[in-house]
């Protein structure tokens, strides 16, 4: 009875989930990863700066997936690679002074299955370097952190021990779709994450010219405003509203 509705959201992971890998260093960690997506169902590699690849050993490692290597797109910068996505999930295993909204990977399947369910949007999981993970610029350009809560006395998992695990629990939850496949319907598509980049900037932007705070010594005043529009999801329209009145303040001071 729920088969369609399985198939259905099946397809839109396919085809609207990103696996994201910035600064892979290691040729035979990208075709494990290939060969882990594709058994969970999603086709889509982005690769940030890979050390060395197209590589034989990443053709070797994916074994029958070599096919997602071939249609992997790399980046130079993560900001290139999701400025398109509605949606940024990044992977973190530490704590950070202005706390992200931060989940399991059980938690967040679900909450990615949600999003899809609601919206047909392009939704990026972002996975950071084998030696030292992401940047905290890279992880500002996140909506969501998902941490995998491994044992105390060995935390570090391989990149692709990690990507099989949110890959896995990604299909889980798109298994387990019984409700209708568009519980709700939006009016305006979501903004883009480039779209809530220029929002941030241009709240900055206004920010410096009333002197709100001091801008050699910002603090964590930044940080928590990113954390604000990213948590949020913002629509296309509310975006341009909030971009409105940035405007018309400014143009008001000029006055």
């Amino acid at each position: 009875m729920y088969m369609p509705k399985k198939l259905e959201i099946l397809e839109l992971i396919k085809r609207s989930v990103n696996f994201v890998l910035v600064g892979t260093t290691h040729p035979g960690n990208i075709g494990a990863a290939a060969r882990a997506i594709k058994n969970m169902g999603i086709h889509n590699l982005i690769l940030v700066a890979p050390s060395d690849f197209p590589h034989e050993k990443a053709f070797f490692r994916a074994k029958s997936a070599s096919d997602i290597l071939e249609n992997a797109i790399i980046f130079e910068t993560l900001e290139e690679a999701v400025k398109d996505s509605n949606y940024v999930i990044g992977t973190s295993a530490r704590n950070r002074k202005v706390p992200w909204p931060l989940v399991t990977p059980t938690e967040c399947s679900n909450e990615l299955v949600s999003f899809i369910k609601q919206q047909d949007s392009k939704i990026s999981v972002v996975f950071g370097r084998e030696d030292r993970g992401l940047t905290n610029k890279e992880l500002g350009l996140c909506n969501l952190h998902v941490h995998i809560p491994s044992s105390d006395e060995y935390p570090s998992l391989n990149i692709s021990q990690a990507i099989q695990i949110l890959a896995y629990e990604i299909r889980l939850s798109a298994l387990s779709v019984k409700g209708p496949l568009k519980e709700q319907s939006w009016d305006v598509p979501l903004a883009q994450n480039k779209e809530v980049e220029k929002l941030i900037e241009h709240f900055d932007e206004l920010m410096k010219e009333i002197k709100f705070y001091e801008t050699e010594n910002p603090r964590q005043l930044l940080t928590r405003v990113r954390r604000f529009f990213k948590r949020t999801k913002l629509d296309r329209m509310e975006v341009n509203i909030f971009r409105g009145v940035l405007a018309a303040i400014q143009k008001k001071l000029k006055e």
